[in-house]
């Protein structure tokens, strides 16, 4: 199944509260990244993030599930109506997170 627009539309305005949030269309699903780097996406409307320690120190208990078959195990967000914890992750976030590689 694949998420819909309306669904984006909902978390980029939960992420409203950032800067450079930007994302990429991709097979149906949706990745987003935060200052240039990948930090998770929407998958079947469900909006996972990269399973990283600072993410699992703001969310311990959250399931971690599949984005697709054959992918990383990456972590439900299921506080998105929360624009001030999202963008507390985020930051946290994204010094873990590496810039991507230049295409040559």
């Amino acid at each position: 199944m694949a998420s819909s627009k309306e669904y984006l539309g909902f978390v980029l305005e939960q992420l409203s509260e950032l800067t450079d949030i930007t994302y990429r269309a991709m097979m149906g699903e949706f990745i987003i990244y935060y200052q240039g780097r990948v930090i998770g996406g929407i998958y079947d409307d469900r909006f996972l993030v990269k399973d990283t320690k600072n993410a699992r120190k703001l969310m311990p208990d959250a399931a971690l599930e599949l984005p697709y078959e054959g992918a990383k195990e990456m972590l439900l967000v299921e506080n998105i109506e929360d624009k001030e914890f999202l963008k507390e992750l985020f930051e946290a976030m994204v010094g873990e997170l590496p810039l991507p590689k230049k295409r040559k």
